[in-house]
């Protein structure tokens, strides 16, 4: 997997000293060449990846942007590693992604005194149970990111008590959805889009004719939705 960025620069690995020990995460990053505050997005991998996937959605973003993507905190039987170990045929709550959003929260902290992140200016781009660990920090800590891209993911279940406080209210968020997706079934993403329509964000919704994954098409929709943020 290739994983050039502009300027033939790759995004760094992180595996141990300062950063790691402040971040409290394994991490890749992608530091602009511009000495100013950096709008970010931290890029949250799904079940069974780790922090190398989602550079692939790296060239939907705006030029300039720092970038990074941490390793979930927990190894994965299957492979790589996960938000949160997800038994057959259950769909998480909120409260079984506090572990993940403690460790993404104290991840983000750390980014503007380890690569001059903006924190005015953080998103959060998730894929599958990435998507879902992103809208679990949004629902726990309101403010901290600034729009969602939710990528074949789905919303934790048993959230209504969070909502309650309008934590997403007039956030942007695109959401990607495949029609053909055998592991989050279009109904539940379906249903996933009605409770953040029914939390007042900004939603954009897309459904494309592929499976588990963003096509040529979402990729277009996603480089549009991202080149509108401020």
């Amino acid at each position: 997997m290739s994983l050039t960025m502009e300027n033939n620069l790759e995004p760094r690995l992180v595996a141990d000293g300062r950063a790691v020990a402040e971040s409290g995460l394994v991490h890749r990053v992608w530091e602009p060449p511009r000495p100013v505050p950096h709008k970010t997005v931290v890029m949250l991998h799904g079940r069974s990846g780790t922090e190398d996937v989602m550079w692939i959605f790296a060239k939907t973003l705006p030029p300039h942007w720092l970038m990074v993507a941490p390793r979930a905190i927990k190894t994965d039987p299957a492979g790589g590693y996960a938000w949160r170990l997800r038994d057959q045929d259950e769909w998480p709550t909120l409260a079984q992604f506090d572990e993940a959003v403690t460790a993404v929260v104290q991840f983000i902290h750390a980014l503007p005194r380890l690569y001059n992140a903006d924190p005015e200016h953080i998103y959060l781009m998730g894929f599958s149970q990435g998507a879902a660990t992103a809208y679990a920090v949004a629902m726990r800590h309101p403010g901290l990111a600034q729009g969602i891209a939710g990528l074949v993911g789905f919303m934790p279940v048993a959230c209504d008590e969070s909502l309650e406080t309008s934590p997403l209210i007039d956030m942007p968020i695109f959401m990607a959805v495949g029609k053909r997706d055998p592991l989050i079934p279009a109904e539940r993403a379906s249903g996933c889009a009605q409770t953040l329509y029914m939390a007042g964000s900004q939603l954009e919704y897309h459904e494309y004719d592929t499976g588990h994954k963003l096509n040529a098409a979402g990729m277009r929709d996603l480089t549009a939705w991202w080149a509108e943020r401020p």
